[in-house]
């Protein structure tokens, strides 16, 4: 391995602790993220069911999208 690949291995490193701190301390105010309009929701009579949260997931990929073409322009790559 080089040390640019070091580099970018303590970048998602430091990245999945800052996402671990936010959803510690503010997981009561992220409580609507899962329950996006849009998100397949069946419930059976029985107690279980099938859940898919399709928009969360676009979100989310979107998100993270934005936040990977902001990091490629400032820091250049």
């Amino acid at each position: 391995m080089n040390s640019t690949a070091g580099k970018y291995i303590m970048l998602i490193g430091a990245a999945l602790v800052l996402i671990g701190l936010i959803v510690y301390f503010f997981s009561d105010k992220l409580s609507w993220l899962g329950r996006l309009p849009g998100d397949i929701r069946i419930e059976g009579k029985d107690g279980g069911g099938f859940y898919f949260p399709i928009v969360t997931c676009i979100v989310v990929s979107i998100l993270l999208n934005l936040i990977i073409v902001l990091i490629r322009r400032f820091f250049g790559s």
